[in-house]
């Protein structure tokens, strides 16, 4: 592991460059963090290089040979986002995790250095939560939701508000069956990508989901739900060492006329609890959509999500969210086009924004 120059936040505190050669001490030292998500991991770091093809600028802190504080960072360059560095691609969170403040500042400072020698647009960190950074704005768009299991399912039923309760209780009346498995991959991804095409958005490539299941072999999960043997809906998560990430979802429209959206993150839950996890993480959405207000009606926390800016030589903060205006004629146009093409082109377009 290379080491970079010592930075002035912290006498003792020095950042290196991630070595792959220390994937173990970095996710080792993950494991006792209770802010880390699975995009702070090697396994997503590894995953991204082989999906996208991003360098790595990843970056930890240590003090006295012991790491304090990780960094995943990848260079992302192509005409629609410009040259930019980002923590992290296709992820809901990333950004800096520091068990200390000094580590936290030694590695802000690096990683806009970082910026400034590469030359990119911006320096883009996807906190979950954090405090303001200076010279950094922040993006007021995505609200992330999670909450607290307990011990058994039977108590978290009962926290539940009655809609949603009654909801699950149909969905049980409608004799849904749930499977999982990496066998379903395939019925998964037509899922996904169906939904994905009614929401206009670029799909990626089945491969993706296929590295992800490889790297994150022992701490993922694919669960589809039938009735009477047709798949409804799936969702593709990701495990901490105490929380499940579901990540991805697909359904097809007759899913939510028998609650299978509901049935299906019920289950997940009861799963979670069966695993030992405490925490369910929803992930992130966006005010005033329909994800949004569902994952309300769960009763989740719901925390405006830190994501900060530093610019470099774009004069604005960035925005390809496809909420914004500039990109809603894009997304009719991709939801009018047949859903072959969007399977087809989506993988071409999706890297572009990440």
């Amino acid at each position: 592991m290379q080491l970079l120059r010592e930075c002035p936040a912290a006498a003792d505190v020095t950042v290196a460059e991630f070595c792959p050669g220390r994937s173990g001490a970095w996710d080792q030292w993950l494991s006792h963090q209770s802010e880390a998500t699975p995009f702070h991991s090697t396994a997503w770091l590894r995953a991204l290089q082989r999906g996208f093809g991003y360098e790595s600028r990843s970056l930890c802190a240590e003090r006295a040979g012991r790491i304090t504080g990780v960094l995943p960072l990848f260079l992302v360059s192509n005409w629609m986002v410009g040259r930019c560095l980002m923590s992290s691609p296709f992820a809901d969170y990333g950004g800096i995790c520091a068990e200390d403040e000094e580590s936290a500042d030694a590695l802000v400072e690096r990683a806009k250095e970082l910026a400034t020698a590469e030359r990119v647009d911006f320096l883009e960190l996807r906190h979950r939560q954090a405090k303001p950074l200076p010279e950094f704005l922040h993006k007021d768009l995505y609200v992330g939701f999670s909450c607290e299991l307990g011990l058994d399912a039977e108590s978290l039923l009962k926290r539940l508000p009655r809609d949603t309760r009654y909801m699950i209780r149909k969905a049980e009346k409608a004799a849904l069956e749930p499977r999982s498995g990496l066998d379903q991959m395939a019925t998964f991804y037509e899922l996904l990508a169906l939904s994905w095409h009614r929401f206009g958005t670029p799909v990626f490539s089945p491969r993706w989901l296929h590295i992800l299941a490889e790297e994150f072999a022992g701490s993922m999960d694919l669960t589809l739900i039938y009735r009477q043997g047709d798949p409804l809906c799936g969702v593709f998560s990701l495990f901490t060492r105490d929380a499940a990430f579901p990540h991805y979802v697909g359904a097809r429209p007759e899913a939510y006329r028998v609650a299978a959206n509901n049935f299906i993150y019920w289950h997940l839950m009861k799963d979670a609890i069966s695993r030992g996890l405490r925490r369910f993480d929803f992930g992130r959405s966006k005010r005033g959509t329909g994800a949004y207000e569902f994952k309300c009606s769960w009763n989740m926390r719901a925390d405006r999500l830190d994501y900060q800016t530093f610019l470099v030589k774009r004069k604005d903060v960035p925005n390809f969210s496809p909420a914004n205006p500039k990109f809603a004629l894009a997304s009719r146009v991709w939801r009018r086009m047949p859903l072959k093409a969007t399977t087809w082109l989506g993988p071409h377009v999706v890297r572009w924004l990440p």
